[in-house]
Protein backbone atom coordinates (compact mmCIF):
# COMPACT_ATOMS: atom_id res chain seq x y z
CA UNK A 1 0.00 0.00 0.00
CA UNK A 2 3.16 2.47 0.71
CA UNK A 3 3.61 1.92 -3.24
CA UNK A 4 0.05 2.41 -4.27
CA UNK A 5 0.31 5.58 -1.92
CA UNK A 6 3.23 7.04 -3.64
CA UNK A 7 1.68 6.75 -7.32
CA UNK A 8 -1.80 7.90 -5.96
CA UNK A 9 0.29 11.20 -4.69
CA UNK A 10 1.86 11.43 -7.88
CA UNK A 11 -0.96 11.09 -9.97
CA UNK A 12 -2.86 13.66 -8.07
CA UNK A 13 -0.24 16.23 -8.42
CA UNK A 14 -0.65 15.94 -12.18
CA UNK A 15 1.29 18.14 -14.32
CA UNK A 16 2.52 20.97 -11.64
CA UNK A 17 6.29 20.36 -9.90
CA UNK A 18 6.34 19.15 -6.84
CA UNK A 19 7.71 22.57 -5.23
CA UNK A 20 4.37 24.46 -7.09
CA UNK A 21 2.22 21.77 -5.59
CA UNK A 22 3.27 21.66 -2.05
CA UNK A 23 3.01 25.68 -2.15
CA UNK A 24 -0.64 24.89 -3.37
CA UNK A 25 -1.51 22.89 -0.34
CA UNK A 26 -0.02 25.98 1.69
CA UNK A 27 3.25 24.36 2.39
CA UNK A 28 6.77 26.75 2.66
CA UNK A 29 8.56 23.43 2.45
CA UNK A 30 8.45 20.89 0.11
CA UNK A 31 6.91 17.37 2.01
CA UNK A 32 5.28 16.70 -1.75
CA UNK A 33 8.52 15.55 -2.50
CA UNK A 34 9.09 13.24 0.51
CA UNK A 35 5.76 11.46 0.18
CA UNK A 36 6.13 10.61 -3.36
CA UNK A 37 9.71 9.13 -2.31
CA UNK A 38 8.07 7.02 0.52
CA UNK A 39 9.80 8.33 2.87
CA UNK A 40 6.76 9.56 4.62
CA UNK A 41 3.08 10.39 3.78
CA UNK A 42 0.44 12.64 4.39
CA UNK A 43 -2.47 11.71 6.61
CA UNK A 44 -5.92 10.53 4.16
CA UNK A 45 -7.69 13.51 5.48
CA UNK A 46 -4.62 15.34 4.07
CA UNK A 47 -4.56 13.41 0.65
CA UNK A 48 -8.16 13.67 -0.07
CA UNK A 49 -7.50 17.59 0.50
CA UNK A 50 -5.27 17.34 -2.04
CA UNK A 51 -7.65 16.07 -4.28
CA UNK A 52 -9.89 18.52 -3.95
CA UNK A 53 -7.31 21.18 -5.04
CA UNK A 54 -6.84 19.52 -7.71
CA UNK A 55 -9.88 19.42 -9.09
CA UNK A 56 -11.47 15.79 -7.87
CA UNK A 57 -15.12 15.78 -6.81
CA UNK A 58 -14.89 13.83 -4.05
CA UNK A 59 -18.56 13.20 -3.40
CA UNK A 60 -19.02 12.17 -6.61
CA UNK A 61 -16.08 9.68 -6.15
CA UNK A 62 -17.28 8.50 -3.19
CA UNK A 63 -20.59 8.06 -3.99
CA UNK A 64 -19.85 5.50 -6.96
CA UNK A 65 -17.40 3.65 -4.74
CA UNK A 66 -20.20 2.73 -2.27
CA UNK A 67 -23.72 5.23 -2.07
CA UNK A 68 -24.86 3.49 0.93
CA UNK A 69 -21.87 5.35 3.19
CA UNK A 70 -21.36 8.33 1.07
CA UNK A 71 -23.19 10.58 2.67
CA UNK A 72 -21.52 10.14 6.40
CA UNK A 73 -18.75 11.71 4.09
CA UNK A 74 -19.78 14.73 5.19
CA UNK A 75 -19.56 14.05 8.97
CA UNK A 76 -15.74 13.39 8.31
CA UNK A 77 -13.34 10.77 6.98
CA UNK A 78 -13.97 8.80 10.43
CA UNK A 79 -17.96 8.89 9.88
CA UNK A 80 -17.14 7.91 6.45
CA UNK A 81 -15.02 4.70 7.85
CA UNK A 82 -17.90 4.06 10.15
CA UNK A 83 -20.34 3.64 8.04
CA UNK A 84 -18.55 1.20 5.78
CA UNK A 85 -17.43 -0.48 8.94
CA UNK A 86 -21.18 -1.63 9.96
CA UNK A 87 -20.13 -3.79 13.08
CA UNK A 88 -17.62 -5.53 12.04
CA UNK A 89 -14.95 -6.05 15.08
CA UNK A 90 -12.17 -3.70 15.55
CA UNK A 91 -10.20 -6.97 16.26
CA UNK A 92 -10.89 -8.84 13.23
CA UNK A 93 -10.23 -5.31 11.20
CA UNK A 94 -6.85 -5.30 12.76
CA UNK A 95 -6.41 -8.93 11.94
CA UNK A 96 -6.57 -8.46 8.12
CA UNK A 97 -4.40 -5.34 8.06
CA UNK A 98 -1.84 -6.62 10.53
CA UNK A 99 -2.54 -3.41 12.68
CA UNK A 100 -2.94 -2.95 16.49
CA UNK A 101 -6.80 -2.89 17.36
CA UNK A 102 -5.42 0.20 19.83
CA UNK A 103 -4.79 1.98 16.30
CA UNK A 104 -7.59 0.75 14.03
CA UNK A 105 -9.91 2.34 16.98
CA UNK A 106 -8.39 5.84 17.41
CA UNK A 107 -8.59 5.69 13.46
CA UNK A 108 -11.94 4.99 13.47
CA UNK A 109 -12.79 7.21 16.23
CA UNK A 110 -10.81 9.88 14.87
CA UNK A 111 -8.82 10.17 17.87
CA UNK A 112 -5.81 9.86 15.30
CA UNK A 113 -5.43 10.58 11.30
CA UNK A 114 -4.34 7.14 9.23
CA UNK A 115 -1.79 8.17 7.16
CA UNK A 116 -2.43 7.59 3.25
CA UNK A 117 -0.99 3.73 3.22
CA UNK A 118 -3.23 2.74 6.50
CA UNK A 119 -6.57 4.19 4.96
CA UNK A 120 -5.53 2.16 1.89
CA UNK A 121 -5.14 -1.30 4.15
CA UNK A 122 -8.69 0.26 6.12
CA UNK A 123 -10.49 0.52 3.18
CA UNK A 124 -8.90 -2.90 1.53
CA UNK A 125 -10.22 -4.50 4.33
CA UNK A 126 -13.52 -3.31 4.75
CA UNK A 127 -14.59 -4.25 0.99
CA UNK A 128 -11.66 -5.60 -0.36
CA UNK A 129 -12.07 -2.62 -3.45
CA UNK A 130 -9.49 -0.67 -2.69
CA UNK A 131 -8.62 -0.34 -6.26
CA UNK A 132 -11.86 0.41 -6.80
CA UNK A 133 -12.14 3.50 -4.62
CA UNK A 134 -8.28 4.67 -6.31
CA UNK A 135 -10.07 4.36 -10.07
CA UNK A 136 -12.91 7.15 -8.79
CA UNK A 137 -9.99 9.42 -7.41
CA UNK A 138 -7.69 9.01 -10.29
CA UNK A 139 -6.71 7.16 -13.51
CA UNK A 140 -6.41 3.60 -12.47
CA UNK A 141 -3.14 3.69 -14.87
CA UNK A 142 -1.63 5.63 -12.62
CA UNK A 143 -1.25 3.48 -9.85
CA UNK A 144 0.09 0.53 -11.37
CA UNK A 145 0.41 -1.88 -8.32
CA UNK A 146 -3.64 -1.59 -8.16
CA UNK A 147 -4.23 -1.81 -11.59
CA UNK A 148 -4.32 -5.51 -12.73
CA UNK A 149 -6.81 -6.20 -9.62
CA UNK A 150 -8.78 -3.63 -10.67
CA UNK A 151 -9.11 -4.32 -13.99
CA UNK A 152 -9.31 -8.50 -12.96
CA UNK A 153 -12.86 -7.12 -10.93
CA UNK A 154 -13.59 -4.90 -13.71
CA UNK A 155 -14.40 -8.28 -16.07
CA UNK A 156 -15.34 -10.21 -13.48
CA UNK A 157 -18.26 -7.56 -12.87
CA UNK A 158 -18.92 -7.68 -16.99
CA UNK A 159 -18.77 -11.48 -16.80
CA UNK A 160 -21.25 -11.43 -14.02
CA UNK A 161 -23.82 -9.62 -15.92
CA UNK A 162 -23.72 -11.44 -19.06
CA UNK A 163 -22.61 -14.98 -16.91
CA UNK A 164 -23.94 -14.28 -13.42
CA UNK A 165 -22.56 -18.55 -12.87
CA UNK A 166 -19.05 -17.13 -13.12
CA UNK A 167 -19.15 -15.22 -9.91
CA UNK A 168 -20.08 -18.56 -8.43
CA UNK A 169 -17.32 -20.24 -10.70
CA UNK A 170 -14.86 -17.57 -8.97
CA UNK A 171 -15.33 -18.63 -5.81
CA UNK A 172 -14.90 -22.13 -6.05
CA UNK A 173 -11.94 -21.94 -7.89
CA UNK A 174 -10.78 -20.44 -4.70
CA UNK A 175 -11.22 -23.41 -2.10
CA UNK A 176 -9.20 -25.68 -0.83
CA UNK A 177 -11.33 -28.41 -2.04
CA UNK A 178 -10.66 -27.40 -5.72
CA UNK A 179 -7.55 -26.54 -5.40
CA UNK A 180 -6.38 -30.08 -3.46
CA UNK A 181 -8.04 -31.95 -6.38
CA UNK A 182 -5.05 -33.57 -8.86
CA UNK A 183 -6.04 -31.86 -11.68
CA UNK A 184 -8.66 -29.86 -13.07
CA UNK A 185 -11.52 -32.38 -14.19
CA UNK A 186 -15.00 -31.03 -16.51
CA UNK A 187 -17.84 -31.37 -14.68
CA UNK A 188 -16.20 -31.28 -11.04
CA UNK A 189 -17.16 -27.40 -10.42
CA UNK A 190 -20.81 -27.90 -11.73
CA UNK A 191 -21.33 -31.06 -9.75
CA UNK A 192 -20.59 -29.19 -6.73
CA UNK A 193 -22.75 -25.99 -7.87
CA UNK A 194 -25.60 -28.01 -9.21
CA UNK A 195 -25.45 -26.63 -12.71
CA UNK A 196 -25.16 -27.94 -16.38
CA UNK A 197 -21.74 -28.79 -17.45
CA UNK A 198 -22.00 -26.84 -20.62
CA UNK A 199 -22.41 -23.38 -18.28
CA UNK A 200 -19.01 -24.41 -16.26
CA UNK A 201 -17.39 -25.09 -19.78
CA UNK A 202 -18.39 -21.61 -21.28
CA UNK A 203 -17.98 -19.80 -18.05
CA UNK A 204 -14.66 -20.92 -17.56
CA UNK A 205 -13.78 -19.81 -20.99
CA UNK A 206 -15.12 -16.39 -20.66
CA UNK A 207 -13.08 -16.21 -17.35
CA UNK A 208 -10.31 -17.54 -19.09
CA UNK A 209 -10.47 -15.38 -22.45
CA UNK A 210 -11.03 -12.00 -20.07
CA UNK A 211 -7.66 -12.49 -18.25
CA UNK A 212 -9.43 -13.07 -15.04
CA UNK A 213 -8.12 -16.51 -14.57
CA UNK A 214 -5.65 -18.83 -16.36
CA UNK A 215 -4.87 -22.11 -16.26
CA UNK A 216 -1.60 -23.35 -14.32
CA UNK A 217 -0.31 -26.40 -13.34
CA UNK A 218 -3.09 -28.42 -13.61
CA UNK A 219 -5.41 -25.88 -12.30
CA UNK A 220 -7.35 -22.61 -12.79
CA UNK A 221 -6.31 -20.06 -10.89
CA UNK A 222 -7.24 -16.23 -10.19
CA UNK A 223 -5.71 -13.32 -9.85
CA UNK A 224 -6.27 -13.21 -6.36
CA UNK A 225 -9.75 -13.42 -3.49
CA UNK A 226 -11.82 -10.66 -5.75
CA UNK A 227 -14.56 -8.89 -3.85
CA UNK A 228 -17.17 -7.72 -7.31
CA UNK A 229 -19.35 -5.02 -6.67
CA UNK A 230 -21.96 -5.22 -9.21
CA UNK A 231 -24.21 -2.03 -8.06
CA UNK A 232 -23.85 0.10 -11.15
CA UNK A 233 -26.92 -0.42 -14.16
CA UNK A 234 -30.05 -0.63 -12.38
CA UNK A 235 -31.51 -2.52 -14.85
CA UNK A 236 -28.66 -5.06 -14.97
CA UNK A 237 -28.54 -5.60 -11.45
CA UNK A 238 -32.23 -6.42 -11.92
CA UNK A 239 -31.39 -9.22 -14.35
CA UNK A 240 -29.01 -10.59 -11.47
CA UNK A 241 -31.28 -9.98 -8.36
CA UNK A 242 -33.74 -12.01 -10.95
CA UNK A 243 -31.27 -15.49 -11.59
CA UNK A 244 -30.13 -15.70 -7.77
CA UNK A 245 -33.84 -15.26 -6.88
CA UNK A 246 -34.67 -18.19 -9.06
CA UNK A 247 -31.33 -20.33 -7.58
CA UNK A 248 -32.64 -19.79 -4.40
CA UNK A 249 -36.54 -20.82 -5.64
CA UNK A 250 -34.92 -24.17 -7.21
CA UNK A 251 -33.10 -24.50 -4.13
CA UNK A 252 -35.99 -24.58 -1.47
CA UNK A 253 -37.11 -27.66 -3.79
CA UNK A 254 -34.47 -29.55 -2.23
CA UNK A 255 -32.33 -27.69 0.32
CA UNK A 256 -29.23 -28.70 1.51
CA UNK A 257 -28.51 -30.16 5.13
CA UNK A 258 -27.46 -26.52 6.39
CA UNK A 259 -29.20 -24.43 4.12
CA UNK A 260 -31.43 -21.60 6.30
CA UNK A 261 -34.59 -20.93 4.11
CA UNK A 262 -37.26 -19.12 6.09
CA UNK A 263 -40.19 -16.47 5.56
CA UNK A 264 -42.38 -14.31 7.45
CA UNK A 265 -45.60 -12.34 6.75
CA UNK A 266 -45.94 -9.71 8.90
CA UNK A 267 -47.79 -6.20 9.71
CA UNK A 268 -45.96 -3.75 11.55
CA UNK A 269 -45.95 0.78 11.58
CA UNK A 270 -44.02 2.03 9.05
CA UNK A 271 -41.51 3.12 11.86
CA UNK A 272 -40.99 -0.63 12.99
CA UNK A 273 -40.76 -1.39 8.85
CA UNK A 274 -38.26 0.95 8.59
CA UNK A 275 -36.42 -0.26 11.07
CA UNK A 276 -36.13 -3.87 10.03
CA UNK A 277 -35.26 -2.38 6.62
CA UNK A 278 -32.25 -0.20 7.77
CA UNK A 279 -31.58 -3.62 10.18
CA UNK A 280 -31.06 -5.67 6.76
CA UNK A 281 -28.82 -3.66 5.18
CA UNK A 282 -26.54 -3.07 8.17
CA UNK A 283 -26.30 -6.61 8.30
CA UNK A 284 -25.99 -7.54 4.95
CA UNK A 285 -22.88 -4.72 4.61
CA UNK A 286 -21.24 -5.99 8.00
CA UNK A 287 -21.58 -9.86 5.91
CA UNK A 288 -19.42 -8.50 2.90
CA UNK A 289 -17.13 -7.14 5.09
CA UNK A 290 -16.74 -10.53 6.76
CA UNK A 291 -16.69 -11.75 4.13
CA UNK A 292 -14.00 -9.52 2.12
CA UNK A 293 -11.54 -10.50 4.82
CA UNK A 294 -12.52 -13.95 5.68
CA UNK A 295 -9.86 -16.86 5.08
CA UNK A 296 -9.65 -19.70 3.95
CA UNK A 297 -12.05 -19.81 1.52
CA UNK A 298 -13.33 -23.66 1.44
CA UNK A 299 -16.82 -22.72 1.74
CA UNK A 300 -19.13 -21.03 -1.17
CA UNK A 301 -22.55 -19.98 -0.45
CA UNK A 302 -25.03 -18.04 -1.76
CA UNK A 303 -27.13 -15.09 0.65
CA UNK A 304 -30.74 -13.58 -0.73
CA UNK A 305 -32.53 -10.58 1.21
CA UNK A 306 -35.80 -9.88 0.31
CA UNK A 307 -37.94 -7.60 2.59
CA UNK A 308 -41.08 -6.46 0.35
CA UNK A 309 -43.72 -3.76 1.30
CA UNK A 310 -47.44 -3.79 0.22
CA UNK A 311 -48.18 -0.60 0.87
CA UNK A 312 -51.50 -0.23 2.30
CA UNK A 313 -52.16 3.50 1.46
Amino acid sequence: MEVSAQQFLRSVRGKRSQVAFSRRLGYRSNPVADWEAGRRFPTAEEALRACTLSGIDLATAFSKFHAASAPALQNGLPAWLQALRAKTPIVELASRMDRSRFAVSRWLSGQSKPRLPDFFRLVEALTGRVSDLVAELVSIGDVPSLAAMYSARTAARALAFDEPWTEAILRVLETPAYQNTPEHQVGWIAARLGIAIEVEVRCIDLLVTAGVIAHREGHYQDAGPLSVDTTAHPDMVRGLKSHWTQVAKQRVQNPGERDLLAYNVVSLSKDDYQRVRDLLRSTFREIRTLVAGSSPTDTVALLNVQWIEWPMD
